[in-house]
């Protein structure tokens, strides 16, 4: 059983609270089981092996609560024509160059390195969701044994969508049930599974219906793509008339079972709508730009009492530019510098995000709570104070600041290492498959 005290110079408990200078933890197993100062843990625990973090920063870890592990593949692919619009992206890029050329080899390649960059990130929980309706089945499967192995908290699903066929979309469903009960009958601490399909327009009701029974049923959330550009909104009001939300809670899904991603296109009233069904959200704040699907209406959830996560959906791995992304998009939307403070979306990156998902007690540094953590270099040209630890960290550091991560207790990031960590191995393999890809979609 590890056990230790990890004394840094700054404690982050939780971004709602003021930072603790000279305060650590006593981590006992999996979980944090004394928070204080430096000099009463020191007092207290005289015997105990410490973790001497000076000019650091103790935080939660981050909770990456939307990725396409897989997306690394994409990064450079060669294009004829570049995708322009959502639906182009889609249909000319993303479906056929990508997800339909996808097999187990290539997702798992794809998996270990990006389970190494997240650890290097801080990253110490997320969701994925894998998208190769020709990679069924059996791919989450293939893909758990790489995510145990590097043992981060995570939840995979597969995108189950009938764009394919009927077949094929049963053959998701399947993937995820039954990936989800292996889960749950082993007990896993770390690793689980949801159900997922993708959008109002590549489902049909009764296989949304049937999807969110299924969730139910197995006491998981549901996880769909909703509103991402400008497509799915006008597609709904054309063919259902009305706009995804409210066709949602028409259906009987939009509830506190559904976790929506993107939500970029979404008006008032669907806020208004989540925010009374308790319809979880996550948002993608750089990946949304890169596919010109618009700035999600963020502040007016978190405003509405929305629960809100953030994402990389596979685009970018430094989850510090993810969190500059929210931090600063949002100030030039709405033209007000005061939108989206810091400790706000250093609040969405960790228990916002742990809520989003559905982790009990992460993304906060409480006794009892899960050891999920990260140190964080906090060595600044400027002085480092605790009314400007939560600016100065989201826009001045980066994944290369990041010193030391454990996830359920267990050291995974030490002296700025991931341990286990071969990088040229990860490399060769995740070019190896991209090589494979890319010579495939041409």
């Amino acid at each position: 059983m590890s056990e230790m005290l990890i004394l840094p110079q700054w404690l982050i408990t939780s971004p709602k609270e003021a930072p603790k200078k000279d305060w650590g933890v006593r981590v006992v197993a999996d979980q944090i089981t004394d928070v204080a100062s430096n000099s009463d843990l020191r007092k207290k625990y005289p015997s105990y092996p410490v973790w001497e973090a000076p000019g650091q920063v103790l935080a939660p870890g981050f909770v990456n609560t939307h990725t396409h592990l897989y997306g690394v593949l994409a990064h450079g692919i060669p294009l004829k024509k570049a995708p322009s619009g959502f639906w182009p992206f889609l249909e000319d890029f993303w479906w056929p160059l990508i997800e339909d050329r996808l097999d187990h080899a290539m997702i798992n390649a794809a998996t270990d390195y990006r389970c190494a960059t997240m650890l290097k990130s801080g990253v110490t929980g997320f969701y994925d969701c894998t998208e190769g309706p020709y990679a069924l089945p059996g791919c989450l499967f293939s893909q758990a044994d790489i995510v145990r192995k590097w043992g981060l908290r995570g939840i995979l699903s597969f995108e189950a969508t009938q764009r394919v066929s009927e077949e094929n979309a049963q053959l998701g469903l399947r993937e995820n049930v039954e990936f989800t009960k292996a889960c749950q009958a082993a007990a896993d601490a770390l690793l689980s599974g949801l159900i997922c399909h993708h959008t109002t327009f590549t489902c049909s009701a009764e296989f949304i219906r049937q999807a969110y029974q299924i969730a139910q049923d197995l006491g998981v959330l549901l996880h769909a793509h909703v509103s991402e550009g400008t497509y799915e909104p006008e597609h709904a009001l054309k063919t259902f008339g009305m706009r995804t939300v409210p066709y949602y809670d028409k259906l009987g899904v939009a509830g506190e079972g559904l976790l929506a991603s993107q939500c970029v296109q979404i008006d008032a009233d669907e806020v208004a709508l989540m925010a009374e069904r308790g319809v979880r959200m996550t948002h993608m704040p750089l990946s949304n730009c890169e596919v010109g699907g618009g700035i999600a209406p963020v502040p007016e959830l978190v405003q509405a009492g929305v629960t809100v996560g953030l994402g990389s959906d596979g685009y970018v791995d430094d989850f510090f530019e993810i969190m500059r992304g929210a931090f600063l998009i949002h100030k030039a939307k709405h033209q007000d510098p005061g939108v989206m403070p810091a400790n706000l979306v250093w609040y969405l990156a960790t228990e916002g995000g742990a809520r989003a998902l559905g982790f009990e007690k992460v993304g906060r540094i409480e006794t009892g709570w899960q050891a999920d953590l990260q140190l964080i270099d906090a060595d600044l040209p400027t002085p480092v104070q605790d009314h400007n630890l939560y600016d100065q960290l989201l826009l001045y550091r980066n994944a290369g600041d990041v010193k030391g991560v454990l996830v359920a207790g267990e050291v995974k990031v030490k002296n700025g290492q991931v341990l286990n960590a071969d990088w040229d191995a990860l490399h060769a393999k995740t070019r190896e498959a991209a090589d494979r890809l890319w010579e495939m979609a041409k």
